[in-house]
């Protein structure tokens, strides 16, 4: 009954509603308080680089959508969270297996039930997507909306591997920016501005 209720719920974007599957803010604080964050992007660039080891040693290590990290090398294995904002096939589950998945995407009818129930699921809030898109003036990355979040939170230490705004292109993808629709431009403007305003966060080159 629950199952058939979340997807009743999916269909009509309830918005009021959906939350009531999500972790909040505050359990997300718990888990990275005063620790140190490794958040690994999906810049082809990152395979060129050895950056494994020094992910691994991070607290926790967050990855983004089909979370590519064949060359331990550069990208090492370990992934404590999620952040997706494409579906959540089974063999991504397997091969992935966080302890906590995060749901960034505003495409609410991409999210499965699965995902929902999972133990540590979190749905990031609309208001938190349209609030960056206005700010960037252009849909947000999974990325950026990650770097949004966890500013937003305790942690001691960011490091962002991965990011070079679109420069070398995706590990899980051929199109080009101009294809997408983020504004690339106007994230490294926004990360930029936030690593001079907050010592916590660092550009890892990618």
């Amino acid at each position: 009954m629950k199952r058939l209720k979340f997807y009743f719920e999916r269909l009509r974007a309830n918005e009021a509603s959906l939350p009531e599957y999500s972790d909040t803010l505050d359990d997300l604080a718990v888990d990275v308080s005063g620790k140190s964050v490794a958040l690994v992007g999906n810049a082809r660039s990152m395979l060129e680089k050895e950056h494994g080891r020094r992910i691994e040693e991070a607290d926790v290590v967050i990855r983004i959508n089909s979370a590519p990290n064949s060359c331990q090398k550069s990208h090492g294995c370990r992934t404590d969270w999620h952040a997706l904002a494409v579906r959540n096939t089974r063999a991504l589950r397997g091969r992935v297996n966080p302890e906590r998945v995060l749901w960034m995407s505003h495409k609410r009818r991409r999210l499965d039930w699965a995902t929902a129930k999972a133990d540590g699921f979190y749905l990031c809030p609309m208001q938190d997507f349209y609030q960056l898109s206005a700010e960037l003036g252009a849909r947000p990355s999974t990325g950026v909306l990650l770097i949004d979040l966890l500013r937003r939170l305790p942690a001691k230490q960011v490091e962002l591997f991965g990011f070079d705004f679109f420069a070398s292109l995706s590990l899980t993808g051929s199109r080009t920016a101009g294809q997408v629709p983020h504004d690339f431009d106007a994230e490294r403007c926004w990360v930029e501005e936030l690593i001079a305003k907050d010592q916590r966060f660092k550009l890892i080159s990618s």
